[in-house]
């Protein structure tokens, strides 16, 4: 193969030489022409008229020369995570390309927490079609990203990067995956219980719409988001291009809680229905800060249909509201139990399991910090963090109003159009049921 790709480099030249000497003939056709002939003959007219393409021709062939002669670097794997006393490899790899001679790499460190995570690596010279194994020494824990960089414009390195994590314990790594499942799975269950609570009752008195409704759409927004930068290519290649070493941050189970979310919100809503529900309704102001986030998504919808706006973009605006929905959602129902005295109606297998979720999500952070010696995923994100923290401290003020304040309690103010008559359970004593 290397004989081979040396002769198409030998070819290259011939050509380069060809297309020299057919200028200069072409050139001096056209002078000779244009001493011997008039301006208004036949024949240069036909010169005129034939030159746009022998331009255009050369600039073609001399794209193909361009695009043969220049160096494409790959590396084995773009992700590669180790311990801080093992050390780790990848390959560089070259493929065939017309430049037969030997390219000198050196390798720079970025986008990481720590310039002295890892020893420098020693440039290399790599030549066509062949590969380099590059060692990976760690000094401590983190993240870095390794780039190769090429002393000339004629080297593609675009994809030749590895994204580097070194962790402190390979078990601390597996229990943070085993928590991620864990609070995966109370997060999923935690509609159940409001819906079976509901079903047992027949009734939905005393769970607010207000949260219903909020609590779909943000899901709702939530789950655009994530559906399209999990599905769609277009969305994909723009995330890329704006994070070219970063890494699509949608996993399958980011698609599937948000799909679930919908149809469990949607469930309870069709209860609202059916069930028992006395004269509750969605409130004003839940149907005015609906009626503008409506406004706001049209607006941006119509922007991203005009390309004014990326889709990407429109997405994020999206998953914007989606948290800017969890701020608030709570706070209907916990001012409805404050107003009631009571928390009959609203399941506390909810709270929770919800409790259960979020707790182990911040326990995992806590660990992932700890175990990368990478604090920026808690403090470098305080939305993230703190919308969590949010909602664990919402989580714990439902607690306290259903086991401490209204431990027991029958409602203070019976709903408007029910007719709530209850007693104390006997299966679970202070816990009023109808």
């Amino acid at each position: 193969c290397g004989k081979l790709w040396e002769t198409v480099g030998n070819c290259g030249k011939l050509t380069h030489d060809f297309l020299s000497y057919l200028v200069r003939m072409i050139v001096d056709t056209a002078v000779s022409n244009f001493v011997s002939v008039s301006r208004k003959s036949l024949v240069w007219r036909i010169m005129r008229r034939n030159m746009k393409k022998y331009f255009v021709f050369l600039i073609f062939l001399c794209l193909i020369g361009a695009y043969s002669s220049s160096s494409n670097l790959t590396v084995s794997s773009q992700d590669l995570a180790l311990l801080t006393k093992e050390n780790s490899s990848f390959i560089l790899l070259r493929g065939n390309d017309g430049n037969p001679g030997d390219v000198e790499i050196s390798f720079n460190f970025t986008n990481g927490n720590d310039e002295t995570l890892l020893e420098q690596i020693d440039p290399v010279k790599i030549g066509p079609n062949s590969n380099i194994t590059i060692t990976v020494v760690p000094l401590k824990a983190g993240h870095v990203d390794i780039i190769a960089v090429a002393p000339d414009n004629t080297t593609n390195t675009r994809n030749a990067f590895v994204r580097v994590v070194v962790m402190k314990s390979q078990t601390l790594e597996l229990v943070s995956t085993i928590i991620g499942w864990i609070y995966f799975a109370a997060w999923s269950v935690s509609f159940y219980p409001q819906i079976v609570d509901n079903f047992r009752r027949k009734s939905v008195i005393g769970l607010n719409f207000d949260f219903l409704a909020l609590n779909i759409v943000g899901f709702t927004l939530y789950g655009c988001y994530n559906v399209a930068l999990y599905w769609i290519d277009s969305i994909q290649e723009d995330y890329l291009s704006r994070h070219p070493r970063g890494i699509i941050p949608v996993q399958t189970n980011d698609v599937f809680f948000p799909i679930h979310a919908v149809f469990a919100c949607a469930v309870t809503i069709i209860q609202c229905f059916m069930f028992e529900r006395g004269m509750q309704k969605v409130s004003k102001g839940c149907w005015g800060i609906l009626g503008a986030i409506a406004i706001f998504v049209v607006i941006i919808l119509i922007l991203a249909f005009t390309h004014v706006l990326a889709w990407l973009d429109f997405l994020q605006y999206c998953s914007y509201v989606k948290l800017g929905i969890t701020l608030i959602k709570y706070m209907p129902q916990a001012y409805m139990n404050y107003r009631r005295k009571s928390t009959v109606g609203w399941s506390i297998g909810n709270i929770l399991l919800d409790f259960t979720g979020g707790s182990l999500s911040i326990v995992q952070m806590i660990l992932i910090s700890y175990n990368n010696d990478d604090w920026s995923s808690i403090f470098g994100d305080p939305t993230k963090f703190g919308l969590g923290f949010f909602s664990v401290v919402f989580d714990i003020f439902f607690m306290l109003q259903h086991y401490i304040f209204y431990r027991g309690n029958l409602p203070h103010e019976t709903l408007a159009g029910s007719s709530e008559e209850l007693r104390n359970s006997p299966i679970i004593p202070g816990t009023p049921e109808v």
